[in-house]
């Protein structure tokens, strides 16, 4: 039953995304080939039918989390807060260093690699984002990379 309010309330959400992303969201020019509109509505399309599928086809009866888990998910909800705020002043790298350790290291990880998976997924993310994909993204307080 959990499951199916949970995605009820998801395909509620869904809904009411899915009609922003179509008729709110206008990018002033495009500089890729989808353009940046493109993204939330194909994000709409696709959660509304994994939405219905989880309301027809529920897994478990019951939500019996741990209170650790909620917790953890209540830790990751800070985080992710505290990652949009420090996005564009530490820039990228740094913001994203930050995040992916502290999540590492919740999630058990030892210290040294927490360390190095998430220097890995700051530095070749970001250049593999700017370079590659050739997204703007911002470098904070790390001029080098500018």
């Amino acid at each position: 039953m959990a499951d199916r309010i949970f995605a009820g309330v998801l395909f509620l959400v869904a809904i009411g995304y899915t009609i922003i992303a179509f008729t709110v969201i206008r990018a002033p020019f495009q500089y890729d080939p989808l353009g940046p509109e493109s993204w939330p509505r194909i994000l709409g399309i696709v959660s509304i039918p994994c939405c219905l599928f989880i309301l027809a086809k529920p897994d478990v009866s019951s939500l019996g989390l741990p209170a650790k888990t909620w917790g953890r998910l209540a830790a990751l909800i800070v985080m992710l807060l505290v990652y949009s705020y420090l996005f564009q002043p530490l820039g990228f790298i740094l913001a994203t260093f930050a995040f992916c350790l502290a999540l590492s290291l919740m999630l058990g990880a030892r210290l040294v690699t927490g360390l190095a998976f998430s220097a890995g997924i700051g530095i070749v993310g970001y250049f593999v984002c700017t370079k590659l994909l050739e997204l703007n993204l911002p470098a904070g307080v790390l001029t080098i990379f500018r």
